[in-house]
């Protein structure tokens, strides 16, 4: 991910100026750093935006409740963030896995920009580093990567058409 990104304040043509973050609450302490400076950085990057937060208790739920939020709120864009750390079993590859998978496929069939900072680490030293940390803090990119595409959005959606809802929604 590029941190090549303006400083300057964002003005974007969209209808609506509501992003959405929904971040997981395990890991709290990591998943709070991610949070914070991400709200931080869109207030520098989008200030006229609207930023909703929902909390959520681990990272497998996060998927479903982005999927409402687009449905009914229809955010310009999603932003996932939660902290997924290995343990001795696959379980944190399986939902992380499956957490991506879902992100993704919400962002294509919604075709709104959702966010993945949904970070599986080793251990607490990379969480801290990535979550807490100021050289490679994943909360800023991830603020970073949604003013960014608010910004492409706006370009491609000057006649207010570009985003749907899927067919079986």
């Amino acid at each position: 991910m590029s941190l090549e990104i303006s400083r300057k304040p964002r003005i974007f043509n969209a209808k609506h100026n509501k992003l959405a973050i929904v971040a997981s609450k395990y890991n709290e302490v990591y998943s709070d750093g991610l949070v914070d400076n991400a709200i931080e950085e869109l207030s520098e990057l989008l200030p006229q935006a609207r930023v909703d937060l929902i909390r959520v208790p681990g990272a497998f739920e996060i998927p479903v409740v982005i999927k409402s939020l687009l449905e009914l709120e229809q955010p310009i864009c999603a932003i996932a963030l939660g902290v997924i750390i290995q343990g001795e079993t696959a379980h944190a590859d399986l939902v992380a896995r499956s957490v991506i998978d879902a992100l993704q496929q919400l962002s294509l069939d919604y075709t709104t920009p959702v966010i993945n900072e949904v970070l599986l680490v080793a251990d607490e030293a990379q969480a801290h580093v990535r979550c807490l940390g100021d050289e490679l803090n994943r909360g800023i990119e991830a603020a970073r990567a949604a003013a960014s595409m608010v910004e492409i959005f706006s370009e491609l959606d000057r006649g207010g058409s570009l985003r749907t809802q899927p067919k079986d929604a």
